[in-house]
C-alpha cells in the first residue's frame, strides 16, 4: 500500500475541505481525451464535486489553476510541454496549492518517489487504481 494512500487531514483542513459545504471544484490535467472524458464521466456521479475545467498540456494546466483557483487537480505526469513532477512542484508554490491527485501509467518506484519529493498528496495507477480516485472524493465530502 502506498504512502500516498493515507488521507492527509493536515492538508485536507489546510485546504478548508472539511469546513466546505459546497462542492469540491476540481481541474484534471491528462493529455488524452478519452482518459479526461471518462474520469469527467464517472467524477460525476460523486456527490459535491464539480469538474471545473480540464487541460491537456502544462500551460493550459497552469493556467486554469491560476484563474479558477481549483480545490483539488488530478494530473497525469506524462504530458506534452513538459513534465507532470515539473507542474507539480509549480502549484504547490502557490499561496494556498490544491489537493493534488497524481493518476498515470508512469507508476514505477521512481515516479512515485518524484511525486513524494514533490508533495502531491495521492498517487494512483492509472491500469489498476483508476476506480480509486471517485473512493478518494467521496471520503473528502
Amino acid at each position: 500500500m502506498s504512502v500516498f494512500l493515507a488521507l492527509n487531514y493536515k492538508v485536507m483542513t489546510h485546504l478548508g475541505i472539511f469546513e466546505k459545504a459546497t462542492a469540491l471544484r476540481l481541474l484534471i490535467v491528462d493529455h488524452s481525451e478519452i482518459v479526461s472524458e471518462r474520469l469527467k464521466a464517472i467524477l460525476s456521479e460523486v456527490p459535491m464535486v464539480e469538474t471545473i475545467s480540464q487541460a491537456r498540456d502544462q500551460q493550459e494546466a497552469r493556467e486554469s489553476v491560476h484563474k479558477l483557483n481549483p480545490d483539488v487537480v488530478i494530473v497525469d505526469i506524462q504530458m506534452p510541454g513538459g513534465g507532470g513532477i515539473n507542474l507539480i512542484h509549480e502549484i504547490k508554490k502557490v499561496p494556498k496549492p490544491p489537493l493534488l491527485i497524481v493518476l498515470t501509467n508512469q507508476s514505477s518506484p521512481q515516479y512515485r518517489r518524484k511525486c513524494m519529493e514533490a508533495r502531491v498528496d495521492f498517487f494512483f495507477d492509472k491500469s489498476t487504481e483508476f476506480d480509486r480516485v471517485p473512493e478518494l472524493l467521496k471520503r473528502l465530502n
